[in-house]
């Protein structure tokens, strides 16, 4: 992940955003006329800054990562010459905030789920359920969710995050139906995170480990996209229950910040509901039995059954 070092230097990370928000916006959207001889794509530096009401020096130089404490009243005059959303103008504050409040590096502390959290996931033995922490960390997770997903609670603690299953277990290409769609998801959200939080070391490793290994990671991080996920649709293949279809809602916990509840849900009557249903009827089966280990004649699965599809075998 590039960074600047606190107090001095370029903002890479502002520049490189900039440049691909810049990049994305036609002339037409901004008014301009376009003209033959236009040789890059989107906007001119010129002309972002006529639009924003800058001087074109001070937009180059704020677009370079060389200015270190803009306004509140230039970014908002630069997110609206950029066309930005909500969540990616949040996102130019945070990369663009004063480097002795932004780029403060803080030690990382461990996660703690609390007992009520646990108890909660029991609660939702219906559906999978996790709970999701900094950098996607896969803090805890309910057993339909080992089962639908995969068993991160198996995995050393350091590889239980949720963007290395992704991008480095081969078993999540052949889990998720829409891979494409749902790997683009995670990537937007470390670029969240990681302008929150530009100096976390452990996500620096993790950026890196996956722009080394995968390809696509590479390509989706130099775009520099950021959306927010609260809620969605995911498609998946699983080698049990064939084509399943779930939506997932991301729950916050206001006094756990770093923190959210992922559950996924199938629509009431749907296949995929009725899909949930065998496999929460599949694990209470394995709860009761006095041998969980293996399937019994009546057609129990067993553990090493269900997991079939983490690699164990």
């Amino acid at each position: 992940m590039s960074k600047s070092s606190s107090g001095s230097g370029d903002n890479k990370e502002l520049s490189d955003f900039l440049r691909s928000r810049r990049a994305r916006v036609t002339p037409e959207q901004a008014g301009v006329m376009a003209g033959a001889s236009r040789r890059v794509p989107g906007l001119r530096r010129e002309e972002v800054a006529i639009s924003a009401g800058l001087s074109v020096d001070y937009y180059i130089r704020l677009e370079r990562g060389r200015v270190a404490n803009a306004s509140e009243a230039v970014l908002e005059a630069v997110a609206r010459a950029l066309w930005l959303d909500d969540v990616e103008r949040a996102h130019l504050f945070n990369l663009a905030r004063p480097q002795s409040v932004a780029r403060v590096s803080r030690p990382a502390v461990p996660r703690r789920v609390r007992p009520g959290v646990y108890a909660l996931l029991e609660v939702l033995r219906d559906t999978p359920a996790m709970i999701l922490g900094d950098r996607l960390d896969v803090l805890a997770l309910n057993r339909m969710a080992r089962a639908m997903f995969v068993d991160f609670d198996a995995m050393p603690a350091r590889e239980r995050n949720l963007a290395r299953f992704i991008f480095l277990d081969p078993a999540a290409r052949e889990l998720f139906a829409d891979w494409g769609n749902a790997a683009r998801m995670i990537v937007t959200g470390l670029h969240l995170y990681a302008g929150r939080h530009p100096n976390d070391p452990q996500l620096a490793e993790l950026i890196n480990q996956l722009s080394v290994t995968d390809r696509d990671f590479r390509e989706w991080w130099a775009a520099h996209d950021v959306e927010e996920f609260a809620h969605g649709t995911r498609h998946y293949r699983h080698p049990l229950l064939g084509e399943v279809t779930l939506d997932y809602e991301n729950l916050t916990f206001p006094c756990d910040p770093g923190q959210w509840l992922f559950v996924s849900t199938a629509q009431p009557g749907s296949p995929s509901s009725e899909a949930l249903r065998i496999l929460a009827g599949w694990i209470g089966d394995l709860d009761t039995s006095a041998h969980a280990g293996s399937a019994s004649s009546s057609g129990q699965l067993s553990d090493r059954q269900l997991q079939v599809h983490h690699g164990k075998g």
